[in-house]
């Protein structure tokens, strides 16, 4: 990215408007998601807004610290400020690599520490009921909501991932579908039966709806007025349809990602199936969103690794 801002303005106040917008342009350069873009921007609107008379130069710990503190004090979760401090560190990054920028006041600082929450789940019951009730319904988007919600629960989907889908991205022979996920990272991931037949019912009905042609660029989901559909629309029909069949849970369409990881993982017990499933580079953070605790971890441990067995 061509540098527009110099190093020695990093000194000066009215820049850091500036410096600000060229981090922005660089995360969609690199094809962050809309969501994403809007978190740093939410993010870094706090950090200028905390620390409006000092330059970015000259910031330190302290002031990161004050910063977190007056965020804390004003009621923000202890999830919510690590989220900000991330994307403040990686602000602060960026002035180091691409501007010449002398620390990162960032590293270091830890934010307070929270109370962990388990993910919301449905028990099978009550997603069987869900998709089951939502098969009931007729026309060209009660078909398509029947494809993005098995869809979802069927392979693990992040809601961003749904929504980015192209019809090419489903691979009918294999029961496959391509996925972009975070860092626009690419994986492929089984696609159930019934799932593999809502979307084959929706596509019949596609182009009704759908203003574009099946292009490579197309949208796989579409909103009523044919353009790619959006996370809000795709939230309010998940929730309108549970309402409406009378599923009490709380249903949200992260619920449907972590239901089908909890499930999953309690039919095969394959924690690194799951894992490389849902995208996670990381085993802990499969491990928090499939509700494994660590004496379960410790079992599995105990009874899989080679050197962990006791001997007979």
């Amino acid at each position: 990215m061509r540098r527009l801002l110099a190093t020695s303005d990093l000194a000066t106040p009215a820049a850091r408007e500036g410096f600000v917008a060229a981090f922005l342009l660089q995360l969609r350069a690199r094809r962050y998601s809309d969501h994403t873009v809007t978190a740093y921007t939410e993010d870094l609107a706090h950090l200028v807004a905390l620390i409006p008379n000092v330059t970015l130069d000259a910031v330190q710990a302290q002031d990161i610290r004050r910063a977190l503190a007056s965020l804390h004090a004003r009621g923000m979760a202890a999830s919510s400020l690590a989220r900000v401090l991330s994307g403040w560190r990686s602000f602060f990054r960026f002035l180091a690599k691409q501007h010449g920028a002398a620390n990162n006041p960032c590293l270091g600082i830890r934010p307070p520490r929270g109370e962990k929450r388990l993910p919301h789940t449905l028990s099978p019951d009550e997603m069987a009921a869900l998709l089951t009730a939502g098969a009931t319904e007729d026309g060209p988007l009660a078909v398509q909501d029947r494809a993005m919600f098995e869809l979802m629960y069927s392979s693990g989907l992040r809601l961003a991932e749904l929504i980015a889908l192209n019809p090419h991205s489903v691979d009918a022979a294999s029961g496959e579908i391509r996925v972009l996920g975070k860092g626009q990272k690419e994986r492929v991931v089984p696609v159930g039966r019934a799932a593999q037949q809502a979307i084959a019912a929706w596509l019949l009905m596609r182009g009704g709806v759908a203003k574009d042609t099946m292009t490579n660029d197309a949208a796989l989901f579409v909103g009523a007025r044919g353009a790619r559909i959006s996370p809000g629309v795709v939230r309010q029909r998940l929730k309108r349809m549970a309402l409406r069949h009378g599923v009490t849970q709380r249903v949200h369409p992260h619920a449907l990602r972590h239901s089908f990881a909890s499930h999953v993982l309690q039919s095969s017990g394959d924690l690194r199936a799951v894992q490389e499933m849902l995208g996670h580079v990381s085993l802990s953070t499969t491990q928090v969103y499939t509700h494994l605790d660590f004496q379960h971890l410790a079992k599995v441990y105990d009874a899989a690794h080679p050197r962990a067995k006791k001997r007979s």
